[in-house]
Order: structure tokens, then C-alpha cells, then sequence
């Protein structure tokens, strides 16, 4: 099997569209320091940047942040919806999935949520995290 059908057989299997099965033609570069868009709300800030068929997102999580307070009364859902694959650059947050289970996400670490989740900072730190899975998707309502 070849990596294109690997990725494709693995997106089937965890229920994800992919939209660019790596197919770059283009050699980009671009800074989150100066992003193609940005989304905030209360002690959060989502910085996106956009390369031909990706969405790479970095998301700010500030002390204090707790996805109930902050992110729930905007997407009118009673957890997030989405999944989220990404990797921890700097703080810890702790995530809770709606069947209980509960993990610890740190810096230096890569993650895999599943829909069905709430989060909080854990600490005085910032949490601050790349995703690559649904920042396009991500503090957006349903209708939006």
C-alpha cells in the first residue's frame, strides 16, 4: 500500500474527509506571527494559516481557560464536536471526554482527540497548540 492509500484507508477509518491526500505543488511559507486569519474569544486566541489544501492553526489557550466558559457559549453545543489532531508546544491542559475519561496533554506532546470532549488550562502557563484537523472548523457555530 502506498502512503496516499495508507492516509486515505486511515482517514476512512477514523471518519475524517481528507481534503489533500498530499498532493503539494507549491513551496510556501508562512508566519503565525502574521496569519491569514484570527479568531479570538475570551482567553483564546486562534491564529490560522492557509498552504495549498491545509489549514494549520495555533491556538492560545490563557489561564484560566475552560472550554464551558469560553468556547461552549458560542457553539451552543453541550461538548466540543470536534476532533482535533495537533501537538502541545508549550502549557498543559487537561482533556475530558463525554464517556469519562480524562488525560493530561503537555508540552512536547502529540494528541488525538475524539469529538465529544471539554478542556481546561491547567495552571498559570498559556497552553499553546498546533492543529491540523479541524481549524478551519474550529469557533465556528453550526450554522456558520
Amino acid at each position: 500500500m502506498n502512503p496516499v492509500q495508507s492516509r486515505a484507508s486511515l482517514s476512512q477509518f477514523m471518519g475524517v474527509k481528507v481534503i489533500n491526500t498530499g498532493n503539494v505543488s507549491r513551496f510556501e511559507g508562512k508566519s503565525h506571527a502574521t496569519p491569514d486569519e484570527i479568531r479570538t474569544l475570551k482567553k483564546t486566541r486562534v491564529e490560522i494559516v492557509r498552504l495549498e489544501g491545509f489549514t494549520i492553526v495555533r491556538y492560545t489557550y490563557e489561564p484560566g481557560w475552560r472550554w464551558a466558559d469560553c468556547i461552549k457559549p458560542v457553539v451552543k453545543t453541550d461538548s466540543c464536536q470536534l476532533p482535533h489532531i495537533g501537538y502541545a508546544v508549550s502549557g498543559r491542559m487537561t482533556v475530558r471526554l463525554n464517556n469519562g475519561v480524562e488525560k493530561s496533554i503537555s508540552a512536547g506532546d502529540s494528541f488525538s482527540i475524539p469529538a465529544g470532549h471539554e478542556g481546561w488550562v491547567d495552571g498559570n502557563e498559556p497552553f499553546v497548540g498546533i492543529e491540523i484537523l479541524s481549524g478551519e472548523r474550529y469557533l465556528k457555530t453550526p450554522a456558520s
